[in-house]
């Protein structure tokens, strides 16, 4: 992966991503929200633990890096399915897009990357622009995911350049799917363990899971959570395009207007990112360096 741009990286996380969610159309029904999630980070997490094999003799400091991380992702997965159930997905997009929108915003020093980071915002809301109420309840779950998500932008760059590979992501998923289990064996019981569950939840495992967070990882070690933020914004953009193809999910004309400004805004964020912004990144996976973060007794 190290031979992909970083942005590539991104991108072809959220194909993934997006793919495996148009899998899980069949699952909803079997298994409600919470057990696809339990079965997508189950899965993830034991494909990732037999590739990376991690151990268990590490810091206080990066152990809670990487329960921090699994935490997050595993309250955004809950909280964004929940928030699919109740309000259409474009909505809930745009509501969770709130978190890395003002990622983007935080660490911006220059008045292109306010407005790249706005044409993202207003292409997303073009995006999903629907006319039909919507529950308070998806909403809140929507917000709660766009919160989750901020937090593991910040926390998944420290886990990055922390851990060199994809042993602390391996972990992290692992917990993730612990904090999810309760809640996914309460809603679907034992038809998580149904062969006709498994088979179609394996493939969204590897799609929606595995694929993208190794992809993403490697994208933070060398982006900073401001442009890695913006270049997500892309998200509901790939989402409208997989669901045009597989789905046949056809998109009105401000739709696509908001797929070109999204695009456009990715696309000038990744442009606008300085040689000298992303060579410290880099640096940190191949050259160990003696930080206060890395003393932890």
């Amino acid at each position: 992966m190290t031979a992909v741009p970083a942005p590539g990286l991104v991108i072809g996380g959220m194909v993934g991503l997006q793919c495996g969610a148009a899998l899980t159309t069949s699952l909803y029904p079997v298994v409600g929200p919470a057990g696809v999630v339990t079965l997508r980070l189950a899965i993830a997490a034991v494909v990732l633990i037999a590739l990376w094999r991690p151990g268990l003799r590490w810091d206080r400091g990066t152990w809670g890096i990487v329960v921090a991380s699994g935490t997050l992702l595993a309250g955004h997965h809950l909280s964004y399915y929940e928030a699919v159930d109740r309000i259409p997905l474009g909505a809930a997009t745009t509501v969770e897009f709130a978190g890395p929108f003002l990622i983007a915003l935080a660490g911006s020093r220059r008045v292109t990357d306010l407005l790249w980071a706005c044409a993202a915002a207003l292409g997303v809301v073009l995006l999903s622009y629907s006319g039909t109420d919507l529950s308070l309840a998806g909403l809140a779950f929507a917000a709660l995911a766009g919160c989750c998500w901020a937090g593991y932008i910040l926390v998944g760059k420290r886990l990055a350049e922390r851990v060199p590979d994809g042993r602390g992501l391996a972990l992290a998923v692992a917990w993730g799917a612990l904090l999810s289990l309760p809640y996914g064996v309460a809603q679907a019981g034992f038809r998580l363990l149904d062969p006709s569950v498994l088979a179609p939840a394996v493939a969204v495992a590897v799609l929606s899971s595995v694929l993208p967070y190794s992809f993403q990882l490697e994208a933070l070690r060398r982006l900073t959570p401001r442009v890695f933020g913006v270049l997500t914004s892309l998200e509901p953009a790939v989402g409208a395009l997989v669901g045009l193809l597989f789905l046949g999910q056809h998109l009105a004309l401000l739709q696509w207007l908001g797929i070109a400004a999204v695009a456009l805004a990715s696309i000038g964020a990744s442009r606008g990112t300085s040689e000298r912004g992303q060579r410290p990144a880099t640096t940190d996976v191949t050259e160990p360096q003696i930080t206060v973060g890395n003393i932890d007794p």
